[in-house]
């Protein structure tokens, strides 16, 4: 039974497969829409490739180190409040032990599990402490541990996504005139835009359509507002 036990627990890991994509999705479609706004605005503003380019290339370089700290901290202060949960629980099972040992009773009893079957399950979790403390973290509070070179992996892969998603609205600006390299850029974008929705919905089994059709028209919703913005500053 003890075996068993752990490795039901053990199935509530969670899966990083949708994790990764959210990390992905997260930075790639935050840079290419921010800097294809960019993109946009300073090519209704000025003729210039040159001004274009440079400020295309000095907000990537911003974009990605700003999202990538922020994905770090974020999940830095996940980790510290899973850490003073756990701590919190630690305290709460030495001084309300019968308190705290019911709520294993009750979670378990909602699963279904009853009599001797029952309390041969809480017998088992309320003998070890950390299997105990970590039961309520999973069951009743639903938080998980997060290792810390996950939050590296987490920052890394959301700063590389950006900086990917940043620099493909910039590059057709390297080899063609504004007036072009603009709608080359946003239709290129677009149909980048339009594969991760399709590859969001076949991942999450959803609508095609409606994926796409929302990933589309965010970005370029956005994108226009940054075009719109540079043609009142146009010289």
């Amino acid at each position: 039974m003890a075996k068993k036990e752990e490795t039901d627990l053990k199935k509530h890991e969670p899966h990083n497969r949708g994790t990764r994509l959210s990390e992905v999705i997260l930075g790639g479609q935050d840079g290419l829409v921010s800097i294809l706004g960019l993109l946009l605005g300073l090519t209704a503003a000025t003729n210039s490739t040159r001004v274009i380019i440079a400020g295309g290339l000095a907000t990537i370089i911003a974009e990605t180190l700003s999202m990538g700290a922020v994905a770090y901290t974020s999940m830095m202060a996940d980790r510290d409040h899973y850490d003073a949960e756990r701590a919190r629980e630690f305290r709460e099972i030495k001084e309300a032990p019968e308190q705290e040992r019911q709520e294993i009773e009750d979670i378990y009893a909602s699963k279904g599990f009853s009599g001797g079957l029952l309390n041969e399950i809480v017998d088992h979790i309320t003998k070890n402490e950390d299997l105990w403390v970590d039961t309520m973290m999973r069951e009743e509070l639903e938080l998980r541990p997060i290792n810390k070179n996950d939050v590296y992996k987490y920052a890394f892969i959301v700063g590389v996504s950006t900086l990917a998603g940043a620099f493909l609205p910039l590059i057709p600006y390297f080899f063609l005139r504004p007036s072009l390299a603009i709608i080359i850029s946003a239709v290129l974008s677009a149909l980048v835009l339009a594969g991760i929705g399709s590859y969001k919905a076949k991942i999450n089994l959803s609508s095609q359509i409606k994926n796409i059709l929302e990933m589309v028209l965010i970005g370029m919703g956005a994108a226009i507002a940054g075009y719109a913005i540079g043609l009142l500053f146009k010289q």
